[in-house]
């Protein structure tokens, strides 16, 4: 990608901006991140509307956590990967594709092309360890704050909660 095809702001972001790999739909994982050494995220319940799921994958270990929004345990994560670790999975290799979803988790490459499927086996192949919910909070807190900036007026000026990094350059 050229410097042409960059916008002013993304030209002059201090911050690198990444496109997804491929554009995802929220509904089923509206919150998905690779962060504080796990593949971590919200996943939708798919029997309760007002029930989520809090999920992660801790790099190198692959231990895994599953609860609920108000810390109740997941019932299928018994031993193994419940359905909503798998569509995280699933959901972060559309959202960071796969290669960087299994360089973050250090997964030993799968032979061919590797996929959320591929990822996942090699993962559960190593028999990870259930890990406690303790990281849950924080995710949900995470999912929280990025759902209220969805709530907010398209402005032009810059929000000061988001002013991260310095700016670049002195204006006139």
């Amino acid at each position: 990608m050229g410097v042409g095809a960059l916008s002013v702001w993304e030209q002059s972001s201090t911050a690198r901006v990444m496109a997804p790999a491929r554009p995802r739909k929220l509904a089923k994982v509206p919150f998905v991140e690779l962060a504080d050494g796990r593949l971590q995220g919200v996943v939708s319940s798919g029997s309760d509307i007002g029930r989520v799921y809090v999920s992660s994958v801790a790099a190198r270990t692959y231990a895994f956590a599953c609860s609920t929004n108000n810390n109740r345990p997941c019932g299928g994560a018994r031993g193994m990967f419940c359905k909503h670790i798998q569509a995280l999975v699933a959901e972060a290799v559309l959202q960071y594709g796969a290669e960087r979803v299994g360089r973050y988790l250090t997964v030993e490459r799968p032979d061919g092309e590797p996929d959320a499927q591929s990822l996942a086996a090699a993962m559960t192949a190593t028999r990870p360890v259930k890990d406690d919910s303790s990281a849950a909070a924080q995710v949900f807190s995470r999912f929280l704050r990025h759902l209220a900036y969805l709530e907010l007026a398209p402005v032009t000026s810059p929000l000061p909660e988001m002013q991260w990094f310095p700016p670049t350059r002195a204006v006139a």
